[in-house]
């Protein structure tokens, strides 16, 4: 797979892994990395997992009933320095049986990532939410954690 390739996957990942309600898996993503949100930032596994737990609604499914939709995907890679620099748009959907589908929110994703031991692992995302609408009954605080 190439380099490229291994980086958009990642980007796709974090938004497949944020919709299922999977913080676990997302707080492996980030492993060795540092999340930006609008709050401190916060680095590693058990932080951004937790930062998540803490941050959104969870519904009687397991998830937060969204859908991340990441677009403009950017992508710069320098394989000699095994790094790598993507930037994106996102645009959060979600609905509920009361709540009809709506768009909640929209910004960039800044993220740089590093190859370690031949595979691409997130370095850091910095997430800016310019765009928000009823988030509600998505984030128990302040939105931009995306």
């Amino acid at each position: 797979m190439s380099s490229h390739r291994a980086v958009e996957n990642l980007v796709a990942r974090y938004a497949e892994l944020v919709d299922d309600g999977d913080f676990v898996g997302v707080g492996e993503l980030f492993a060795d990395a540092v999340f930006v949100g609008s709050g401190e930032p916060v680095r590693g596994r058990e932080a951004v997992e937790r930062m998540l737990r803490e941050t959104v609604i969870v519904y009687g499914d397991g998830t937060p009933r969204t859908q991340h939709v990441v677009s403009n995907v950017a992508v710069e890679v320098d394989e000699r320095a095994g790094t790598a620099v993507a930037r994106s748009y996102v645009t959060v959907l979600q609905a509920l049986p009361e709540l009809p589908l709506q768009v909640i929110a929209a910004g960039r994703y800044h993220d740089r990532f590093g190859r370690v031991d031949g595979r691409w692992r997130f370095v850091e995302r910095r997430v800016r939410i310019n765009l928000v609408g009823d988030v509600s009954r998505h984030l128990r605080r302040a939105a931009g954690q995306g």
